[in-house]
């Protein structure tokens, strides 16, 4: 059977579109009809907008899945093959109960290819942003082992687990987010369109005005003057420094500072480190061999100073070094870490000590998120204090000089 895009008109004369699987055009056709639908146009998925006889799947504009889209599919995948059911009618069912059109024309497509022949983890690299290159290599590995859906159950537990930690930095996020807005907008709006109005009542005393009344409406007519210039300056700095960060020379000198830093280092080190334990205990423990697993695990950092010595410590393990040495030798990776990693080694337990580690240092970043988050919110409220109040000072202090004149 093969995927087959379809347009045709309902009984009211409004268009629907949408996917069937079928033998041939004419057996798709036949079936619009005994749904009540005339069909306008049948195309073959695959093949929709090529002249290639290849597989091609650039016309789908490279289709992706939210973390948790991904996590659902996994996890009921496992749940069918687990039951008993072949790979291309658990496909079909998870086709069938997905919600999102986009998932579901994606999952079609890939039934289609596995009933050609080929294995599902080949099938899956059609939509290389929707499954990613470790997803693909566990659940090949999880194929050539016969255990495809302990596999997927592991996939599903790291993605959603995943998922819950981003989740939970968002919403941490949230309020420091909203008060630094606030604040900018305060601030923004006392000094544009306050101070100004309060200006204009001394502009004919002709007293001298105290230093810090001075400074502020310096401020203001400095804002209200070049403050939209500024913000366009800032977002084009921040455009311009993103896209010096695509150089990879640039980007790797960055990164290599970053992990020099107060603070900074250490979340960096942690969020790394937790991604890469987790990616290669999922690898090691699907049958995928220790040098394969640190090449996929090392392409999961963000930091590409720490993937160019995780790239260094696979070329000494596939010369016969050991894990901890390996890793020990590029003095990126916490102690705590390299002892574990030892430990498993030593007991044959490599895996199982992995998890625990990724499990050591997301708790880890997640407790100094938590204190520097909790920290951010009360700083954020003194310095919206501070400034309302240097602001007021500034419009009070002529007030009381000019009644002392009078007086």
């Amino acid at each position: 059977m093969a995927a087959f895009e379809y347009v045709a008109l309902n009984d009211r004369g409004k268009e629907q579109n949408g996917v069937l699987e079928a033998d041939s055009l004419r057996q798709v056709r036949q079936i619009l009809r005994d749904r009540g639908l005339a069909p306008l146009s049948v195309e073959v998925a695959k093949e929709k907008n090529t002249t290639s006889s290849k597989i091609d799947f650039s016309n789908w504009f490279k289709p992706s899945l939210s973390v948790s889209e991904r996590a659902l599919i996994t996890r009921q995948l496992a749940t069918l093959i687990g039951a008993g059911l072949p790979v291309e009618e658990a496909l079909l069912a998870v086709s069938r109960q997905s919600e999102s059109p986009r998932a579901h024309k994606m999952l079609v497509a890939i039934r289609s290819h596995v009933m050609e022949g080929y294995s599902l983890a080949n099938s899956f690299a059609k939509f290389p942003s929707a499954f990613p290159g470790l997803y693909r290599a566990t659940v090949a590995a999880g194929e050539s082992a016969g255990h495809l859906d302990l596999v997927l159950n592991r996939l599903a537990d790291f993605t959603e687990n995943q998922h819950l930690a981003r989740s939970r930095i968002q919403q941490a996020l949230v309020y420091p987010v909203i008060l630094f807005v606030l604040t900018v907008a305060i601030l923004a709006g006392l000094l544009g369109y306050v101070v100004p109005d309060i200006v204009e009542v001394f502009a004919d005393t002709r007293q001298e005005l105290p230093a810090l009344t001075r400074i502020i409406i310096s401020m203001s007519d400095f804002v209200a003057a070049y403050g939209l210039a500024v913000l366009v300056l800032i977002i084009a700095v921040v455009f311009a420094w993103r896209r010096v960060l695509l150089i990879p020379a640039v980007k790797l000198n960055y990164d290599r500072r970053l992990l020099h830093l107060p603070i900074v280092a250490k979340l960096s080190r942690g969020i790394n480190t937790s991604q890469f334990s987790s990616t290669l205990a999922i690898l090691s423990s699907s049958g995928v061999p220790l040098v394969d697993a640190l090449r996929i695990a090392g392409e999961v950092l963000s930091n590409s100073w720490l993937k160019q010595k995780v790239a260094e410590a696979t070329v000494n393990v596939s010369e016969g070094s050991t894990l901890n040495a390996a890793l020990d030798h590029s003095g990126y990776f916490p102690p705590m870490m390299l002892q574990m990693i030892a430990s498993g080694e030593s007991s044959g337990e490599l895996d199982s000590m992995l998890q625990k580690v990724a499990a050591y240092m997301q708790q880890d970043v997640e407790m100094l998120m938590g204190v520097l988050l909790s920290l951010f919110g009360p700083l954020m409220l003194i310095i919206m204090g501070g400034a309302v109040f240097t602001i007021v000072m500034a419009i009070l202090l002529p007030i009381i000089n000019l009644n002392q004149l009078v007086v």
